[in-house]
């Protein structure tokens, strides 16, 4: 059988590198980078080039599974799917509708977002469909909803960076969660530009940095206001960019009189003059070229997200520059405009304007009294699980690894009547599971993903899909079928989805209308692209923001104290992030030897002191309370993260899983859980279980 090479895109984070697998009858043989690849130029990250061994994975699902006797055993799908439709049917006739729920993931397709909206609203026609990326972008698209007047993550080519005076990376570890990106910071660096690296921890991406600001976990908002507060006060402001590009500076003026250095520092963790230190460096960055603000999940996940983002756009607009989200998941993007999100239809219409359901309603041939309003967010549709909801179908998705307060949202979900998972392994949600059915990997599919630069890429099949496993696309249409909706639901391949949801989004904000699948090659399209002619939007907020206006409305922010009670006598804050080897629940890099191997355990980082006022060593393994209940991690002592902070990846499971430990109390616009800060007790249950090297990365000496 010949050798063939075919260029697809990496099934894991939103910068999306494109890269060739050379195959042959179905086999695997290698991964090559491509210098084509529009986004990073032939880099692709280590997890990225590890993608050969999970295709073939011997824990691959390939055939149905319906629970009997307590154990799930293998059925055929006209067996599985008959089970899911009966069940939908039974509780929907004694509950109502919304009873049954869907719960969707960001690395889902664009045609795949798209037809899980219409097959919650149209099939199902439930309120309460959801998505995993409510817990990475929401905070971040909320605010820019309001200030910029549309959310388009990052509003510019990735190539952007290398031209900026000055990138602040806030709360943002790309060099190991958007390994590629490190490129562009570092090109900045080299033309001359600060940057500047907001964590409590010293991260690897510190080693980009020109400065470092160890702000306390829960201390983003107030440092966002203090900076803003420094500007003002020494007129170190773009009035000019104000005068014509922004509304509403007064009143923001006004509302941070009171953010003095004194006031901030005592609220951060930093000192007066680290707070005037960084204010200055902007400023003088600012003077020379523009400055940048990127956000990564440290500022967003907290129930005071959308106020923290808000107060880094209005600090980001005042020096005449501009502040983005560096989203996460593969189609983090696209996933959340295209309707898996409780509060939104495809092409980012929001649900309860009447235009919006007049036009989708229509364009989906129901009456518009049919098409459900909005449902509830991810978490609480996860709470819901057992009582208000009953039956709940999960696709690309692990909420009992990945949803804040894990315990009890595995509580939730084994009260369900019937919870039905999509997925290609055998994930911790689907060992829950009434009905798991074999789903597509990333390679057995054609589609569109949408980046974290909002660029629509093609992504190419691959592989034909196993025998018994069957497209996820393919499964929802089957489901629909029986579910009285077939003619609705009458797709032969992704292509042919496509083309309907591009029609979907004709003249919302993210309109897809003029892309066609042709249109894509070599580089893809920047969205909005409203017709055929059109040659995409790369730059949307070049000359003119999406307010009606074309200004920035910038919004005052009234300071609230952190929700999460903190122990006065020693603060200890629990945090969580991202590392280089595994990926988000670890559904799949807990699976793939080559990655697995590097991490194969959640690791806790502590100062040194910390760890002697508990009497904790290097590798032992202690148990970490919190409200929410227990988890047990390996120490490693790390002399370059904050004295009161303590920090672990949250991609494992089990006694490892870090969201045994994290709040659910929400943000009130986004509902965005408060992931990132928690008051912890540390206990030493065991000693040198585990040889760890001491972590230094002797970064302190850019701190200011």
């Amino acid at each position: 059988m010949a050798t063939e090479t075919t260029l697809t895109t990496c099934p894991y984070c939103a910068v999306q590198c494109s890269f060739e697998l050379e195959h042959s009858d179905g086999q695997l043989l290698a991964v090559r980078s491509t210098p084509s690849c529009p986004v990073a130029r032939g880099s692709v990250c280590k997890k990225g080039l590890a993608v050969l061994d999970e295709p073939s994975h011997p824990e691959r699902l390939l055939t149905p599974l319906v629970r009997k006797n307590g154990v799930l055993e293998p059925v055929s799908w006209d067996e599985a799917l008959a089970r899911v439709s009966s069940a939908i049917q039974s509780i929907q006739a004694e509950h109502g509708r919304s009873a049954f729920g869907v719960f969707g993931g960001g690395s889902l397709t664009n045609e795949k977002t798209y037809l899980l909206a219409k097959f919650a609203r149209v099939a199902l026609k439930t309120n309460n469909i959801d998505y995993n990326g409510r817990y990475c972008m929401s905070s971040a698209a909320a605010a820019m909803n309001a200030v910029y007047g549309m959310d388009r993550g990052l509003p510019f080519p990735l190539e952007k960076l290398a031209e900026a005076s000055c990138l602040v990376l806030w709360g943002s570890n790309v060099a190991e969660t958007l390994p590629p990106i490190s490129q562009f910071v570092a090109r900045a660096r080299k033309h001359g530009a600060d940057i500047i690296v907001v964590d409590p921890r010293a991260t690897p991406s510190s080693k980009l940095g020109t400065m470092f600001v160890p702000v306390q976990p829960n201390g983003d908002l107030a440092l966002a206001l203090g900076l803003l507060h420094l500007l003002i006060a020494n007129n170190w402001l773009d009035h000019d960019f104000l005068a014509a590009r922004v509304t509403g500076f007064e009143a923001v003026a006004q509302s941070v009189a009171f953010c003095t250095p004194t006031w901030t520092a005592e609220r951060c963790g930093l000192t007066p003059e680290q707070i005037l230190k960084m204010a200055q460096t902007m400023a003088q960055s600012a003077s020379r070229g523009q400055v940048l603000i990127l956000s990564g999940r440290g500022a967003e996940q907290s129930s005071r997200g959308v106020e923290t983002i808000k107060a880094l756009l209005n600090l980001a607009l005042a020096l005449g520059g501009l502040y983005a989200p560096l989203t996460g998941q593969g189609n983090g993007q696209g996933g959340r405009e295209h309707g898996q999100k409780a509060d939104q239809l495809p092409g980012y219409r929001g649900i309860e304007n009447q235009a919006a359901r007049d036009f989708m309603a229509d364009f989906w041939g129901i009456p518009e009294s049919e098409l459900p309003r909005k449902g509830l967010s991810a978490q609480e549709l996860l709470e819901a699980c057992g009582s208000q909801v009953q039956g709940l179908l999960v696709i690309a998705s692990n909420p009992i690894v990945s949803a804040a307060n894990s315990l009890a949202i595995a509580r939730h979900l084994g009260s369900l009547k019937h919870l039905v998972v999509i997925d290609f392994f055998l994930s911790e949600t689907a060992q829950l599971a009434d009905v798991v059915l074999p789903g597509s990997m990333w390679l057995e599919e054609d589609g569109t993903m949408t980046n974290l630069e909002g660029r629509v890429l093609r992504r190419r099949r691959v592989t034909q899909i196993p025998a018994n496993a069957r497209s996820d696309w393919q499964i929802l249409c089957d489901l629909a079928a029986l579910l009285g909706q077939q003619e609705k639901f009458n797709f032969a391949n992704p292509r042919e989805i496509f083309v309907e949801f591009a029609a979907a989004t004709k003249g919302a904000k993210a309109d897809y209308s003029g892309i066609t699948y042709e249109k894509l090659e070599p580089n893809g399209v920047f969205y909005p692209c409203p017709n055929l002619a059109h040659g995409g939007t790369p730059e949307p907020f070049k000359t003119h923001f999406a307010h009606l206006d074309g200004k920035a409305h910038l919004e005052p922010i009234v300071y609230r104290a952190p929700t999460t009670p903190i122990s006065l006598e020693r603060p200890v804050f629990f945090t969580t992030g991202r590392n280089a080897h595994q990926y988000q629940s670890g559904t799949q890099t807990r699976r793939n030897p080559k990655l697995n191997s590097k991490a194969p355990n959640a690791i806790l980082e502590m100062h040194p002191n910390l760890a002697a006022e508990y009497g904790i060593t290097q590798g032992e393994k202690i148990r970490v309370t919190t409200a929410s209940g227990s988890a047990e991690f390996i120490v490693a002592l790390q002399p370059n993260i904050r004295e009161d902070t303590v920090y672990t990846s949250f991609h494992y499971a089990g006694l490892e899983n870090a969201n045994r430990l994290t709040a659910s109390t929400l943000d009130p616009t986004s509902r965005m859980p408060d992931f990132k800060v928690t008051s912890a007790h540390l206990e030493p249950i065991a000693a040198s279980l585990m040889p760890i090297k001491a972590i230094s990365h002797d970064l302190y000496a850019n701190q200011p």
